[in-house]
């Protein structure tokens, strides 16, 4: 069993501990807590902030063993570098998860808590490698002999078997707790002490846990000032450890082994007795033993130690351990075979017993056959004897018969010549009955035919009828319709009677307002020369105003001082475009007047006074014909129109 095995076993104790529920899942969060303890135990470089990441709560849910399977090999047990750590301190981990959840002593319990660790440790290295971990009877067995001879009594078989055969045992084995529980009870320790027991499973813990092959007292030569000192040894399977006492507290030295070791007995000198070195490359170690037995029992203990290093092998227990499994497995070969063996034993009685059955069936068959054929034999004689007789008495019988049918013979012959006369006659009566028969059918036939034209010519004559009844229906019709249509034009040539009457109606209307059209035009030609003939009046007029009036100035038939008369009249013909403005002033007592024409496209009447400058009117639109104004001094600015005229 390697570290990585060992390691595991522990570690599924603590998984098994942290799944509450028992569904086979731990929740990432205790993962997360038992990796960063195994990593540290372990001595385990790791980063915390990795660890987190990688056990991020999300919506997964807990793990099982499976998916925790690979980042434990990835991780941790990859990187586990033997040597490094303390397995006992991945024990103690493992002990302490799974202690709290399963191992519930009662009050009366023998062991103690560092006991029960102990023996937990020793279950996990001599268990199965198979899981649910358990521990097979025989290895129960070799555990609770090394602790009886630790304590130096013999182990209660009986007990042990009452235990076994009391259903203690699940899946071919002992579970650790139902172990621990058959300890305290005390059955198989009666009458020992707890201290014994205590010092008896610290021992074989050390011896089979710790691979201690021997420890004990021994003298010990110096190598500088050649005196001899008592020293407690530890012997292991690469090393011999020697201590001040056997608490193991203060190492004084270490002595390294290898193949190139020795053991050799040495002669009693310097008062030493049950002396013995031990050889290295190097060095030379004196030794000296309390007694023969001692001496002999360390030169083997260092011995095997030695064979071990030279085979490879760096642990005895877990070479006896695989020796035992072999010597297990091959009892069970060899218990296999010898089953197998038996029963084929068995099967070749069984097979020679049914045959020796079948052997005796087979005689008395023969017996039984034997007689039934002296029987068949004689019952076969017998039925020859009446078959020959009855033979004789048919032959008789067949004698007579044949007579009888010679007689019968010449009968039917006559018979059968009068039957072929009778047979001729009804052949001659059979072809005289087909030649009527083939002219009666011939006549149906002819008749039928005659059906036939006479059907299909009613079928004709009632298709005729059917036509000349739709030409008739059509032609009904035909004559509806021509006179719903006569009544339709008559109707449409009353309403173009009606509508033409209107035409001449609106006609007369319209001439009539082309009359009243034609004396309105008059009218207004009429008016168009009144206008022009007032055009020509108001030119007059206007080119009298054309001419610039001085200050005093005074004109015959002109406007008074009184008043003024304005013109708005935008007309070529009136101001001619060359002139640029005309001033007109007309001076009186109390205000000046001032008439302005600009280019000709428009002129305003503004009053001047000394603060106001006043428009009193203003035509900007060309199409407005003239506009007159008077306007009185005296009365204020009052304007009122002379008359108007569209241009």
């Amino acid at each position: 069993m390697d570290l990585r095995s060992e390691l595991l076993k522990s570690i599924w104790y603590a998984f098994t501990a942290l799944d509450v529920e028992k569904s086979g899942k731990v929740s990432k969060s205790q993962l997360k807590v038992l990796s960063h303890n195994l990593c540290t135990v372990l001595c385990i470089p790791h980063d915390p902030a990795a660890l987190e990441e990688h056990f991020r709560d999300d919506d997964d849910g807990p793990v099982s063993s499976q998916g925790y399977m690979p980042y434990l090999n990835k991780y941790i047990l990859d990187k586990v570098v033997e040597g490094v750590f303390v397995k006992e301190n991945v024990d103690e981990l493992c002990w302490t998860l799974t202690a709290k959840k399963n191992y519930k002593p009662a009050g009366g319990s023998i062991l103690s808590h560092k006991d029960a660790f102990r023996l937990w440790c020793l279950f996990i290295f001599l268990s199965e490698d198979k899981y649910p971990l358990v521990m097979i009877p025989d290895e129960v067995e070799y555990l609770l002999k090394k602790l009886c001879m630790a304590m130096s009594v013999e182990l209660n078989g009986v007990e042990l078997e009452d235990f076994i055969s009391q259903g203690s045992v699940q899946q071919n084995g002992f579970t650790v707790w139902a172990f621990l529980e058959m300890m305290n009870t005390g059955r198989l320790t009666r009458g020992i002490a707890k201290e014994s027991i205590s010092m008896a499973i610290e021992e074989v813990y050390r011896e089979i846990v710790g691979d201690v092959l021997k420890e004990g007292y021994l003298w010990k030569k110096g190598q500088l000032r050649r005196n001899w000192t008592e020293r407690w040894f530890t012997l292991k399977p690469n090393a011999l450890d020697y201590y001040t006492s056997e608490d193991r507290k203060d190492r004084k030295g270490s002595i390294t082994l290898d193949s190139n070791c020795c053991v050799e007995v040495l002669p009693d000198r310097d008062g030493k007795r049950c002396m013995f070195c031990l050889k290295t490359i190097s060095k030379t170690f004196e030794l000296s033993a309390s007694d023969t037995k001692q001496r002999q029992e360390w030169t083997s203990a260092i011995q095997t130690a030695i064979r071990l290093h030279a085979e490879g092998k760096t642990s005895l227990h877990k070479d006896l351990k695989q020796k035992r499994r072999e010597q297990r497995e091959f009892r069970e070969r060899r218990r296999e075979a010898k089953e197998q063996e038996l029963q084929h034993l068995r099967n070749l009685q069984e097979e020679r017993e049914r045959k020796m059955a079948e052997l005796e069936l087979l005689k008395e068959a023969q017996r039984q056959a034997q007689i039934l054929l002296q029987q068949e034999e004689e019952r076969r004689r017998k039925q020859h004897e009446e078959l020959q007789q009855a033979l004789e008495e048919q032959l008789r019988e067949a004698e007579e018969a044949r007579a009888c049918m010679q007689a019968e013979m010449a009968l039917k012959e006559a018979e059968a010549e009068r039957q072929q006369r009778r047979i001729k006659e009804l052949e001659e009566l059979q072809q005289r009955l087909e030649e009527a028969l083939h002219q009666e059918v011939k006549a149906r036939q002819d008749e039928e035919a005659f059906r036939y034209t006479q059907t299909r010519l009613l079928a004709e004559e009632e298709e005729k009828i059917k036509a000349l009844m739709s030409l008739q229906e059509e032609q009904e019709e035909c004559i509806q319709r021509a006179q719903r249509e006569k009544q339709e034009m008559k109707q449409e040539m009353e309403t173009k009677s009606r509508a033409l009457e209107e035409a001449q109606r609106q006609l007369e209307e319209v001439r009539a307002n082309r009359h009243r059209v034609d004396q309105d035009v008059v009218a207004a030609q009429r008016k168009l020369r009144q206008a022009s003939t007032n055009v020509k009046h108001w030119n007059v007029q206007m080119n009298r105003l054309m001419h610039p009036i001085g200050p005093g100035g005074r004109r015959e038939g002109g406007l008074k001082p009184q008043h003024a008369l304005l013109l708005n009249h935008k007309a070529s013909w009136v101001i001619p475009h060359w002139v640029s403005c005309v001033f007109w002033r007309c001076k009186s007592v109390t205000s000046q007047f001032t008439v302005t024409f600009f280019s000709s496209e428009f002129f305003s009447l503004i009053l001047w006074c000394p603060a106001v400058v006043l428009p009193l009117s203003h035509c900007p639109n060309s199409k407005q014909a003239f506009k007159c104004s008077i306007i009185s001094h005296r009365r204020g600015f009052r304007t009122s129109t002379l008359d108007t005229l569209s241009m």
